[in-house]
Formats: structure tokens, sequence, C-alpha cells
């Protein structure tokens, strides 16, 4: 299985560009990539939310949303499926959760387990996080999704033989991600997995500077530069990255 990892542009509750983003990495990968995964909260954007119930249900989607119906749509005619963060609504419920859907069905559907999604010193009961890791398979592989700081407040949860997915949004420069966050980001990616692949969307106006790299036993096997709309290719079978 080839996975494309998609650092792509997304803004802050522009929900109908994000679509087109990720339409246009799905085209780009087309006849590269089995699966193609996007950033934690891409679909809205991370910092879409407001805190306020009532507004922010209005910024949530479901899995019937006509924004999951586009999806779906995608995976079916590019034959390709998609790994996305999204902020999920479920009757008044707000989770940051992310989908997995292949040939226009929703195989997946993890909710994010660490609270640091959210502003949780003044959100109510409503804004939920998930109980458990969500291990499925795909294209003949095993594969589990954290997002972002969940790796950090309970990576054992996450533990796997197989392919970990790790969409993230970290708005670290360049010179702080060389310098030291990502070698600390792969060290505790080995706590989980032996092989796992990280994506951060591309924020200009929020100094999120893009990114993805597949980490292997605590160290960067591979990766793409910082602001540039690219898709990084690995291949579960040999692999192989490009």
């Amino acid at each position: 299985m080839r996975v494309g990892l998609a650092a792509f542009p997304c803004r802050n509750g522009d929900t109908a560009f994000n679509l087109e983003s990720v339409e246009s990495a799905m085209r780009a990968a087309r006849g590269r990539a089995d699966v193609v995964c996007f950033g934690e909260a891409f679909l809205q954007g991370f910092d879409s939310l407001s805190w306020d119930h009532a507004a922010d249900l209005g910024i949530a989607v479901s899995r019937r949303s006509k924004e999951f119906a586009a999806l779906r749509r995608m995976t079916k005619e590019y034959v390709t499926a998609i790994v996305i963060g999204y902020i999920e609504r479920d009757g008044e419920d707000i989770f940051s959760s992310c989908a997995v859907i292949s040939r226009g069905r929703v195989v997946s559907n993890y909710r994010r387990i660490s609270k640091g999604w959210k502003e949780y010193s003044i959100t109510g009961e409503h804004y939920r996080e998930g109980d458990a890791a969500r291990p499925f398979r795909l294209g003949g592989v095993d594969m589990t999704v954290a997002l972002c700081g969940d790796m950090w407040d309970a990576p054992e949860a996450f533990r796997t033989d197989g392919l970990l997915i790790w969409p993230v949004y970290v708005c670290f420069t360049p010179e702080e991600w060389n310098s030291s966050e990502l070698g600390e980001y792969a060290k505790q990616a080995a706590l989980a997995a032996d092989t796992a692949l990280m994506i951060n969307p591309i924020d200009a106006d929020n100094g999120c500077r893009g990114g993805a790299f597949v980490l292997r036993r605590g160290r960067v096997a591979a990766a793409i530069p910082f602001d540039e709309e690219q898709i990084l290719i690995y291949d579960t079978d040999e692999r192989r990255t490009g």
C-alpha cells in the first residue's frame, strides 16, 4: 500500500476552501497513492471554533453532512482513500476526530482522547473526548490513528505492530523543528510504533508551516520541505518514500 502524506493548505472556518485543497491533493496523488492523509482538524481548520457552543455547532459536522458526502464522492472518483482530521458534531456534542473513508464509506472514526484540542477551562460537557484508540485495517495493512497531543498524553494507548498515522497541527518554525522538536516528536512516536507517519497542514496566516515525515524507531527516515505544498509517499510493502 502506498500512503500519501499531504502537507496542503487549510484555512480556519473555510470548509469550502479546505475541501478544494483536499481535492487538489487527491488529483495530485492519483495513481501514486492508495490513501491520502491530511492534518488534524483539516476540514474546518484547527482554530475554527469560538468556544461558544451554539456557534460551534454550526461549524462542527456530522458524518451525514454534505461535507462528508463530498469526501465520500472523492474516494470513489479518485479510487483513493482519505484520512482526515475534522471537528465532529454528534447531536449536541463536539469532538476533535479523524475519519478514514474508503470507496465511499467511513471505515473508521477516531475521536481524540487527549483534551489539548480545546479551551478546557471554559468549555462545558458538550466538548468531549473519545475513550480509546480505534485500530483499523486498510488495504491489508493494520493502522492506528493518533491526533497530535495524544502521543504526548497517552502514547501507551496507541501501541501497535502496525502503522501509526499521526495528523498534527503544530506551529514551530523550521529552525525549531530542525534544532530539537522533530527529534522529540520522533522519539515520542517510537513509544507507540516502529513506524509513524506524521502530517502537518500549511496554515500560513497562523504560523503552521506544514511538513510531512516518516518516523522510524525514533528517527526521521524521510521528510518534505516546510512551507511547500507536497505529498510524501510511503510504500508499506517496500518501505520506500518518494
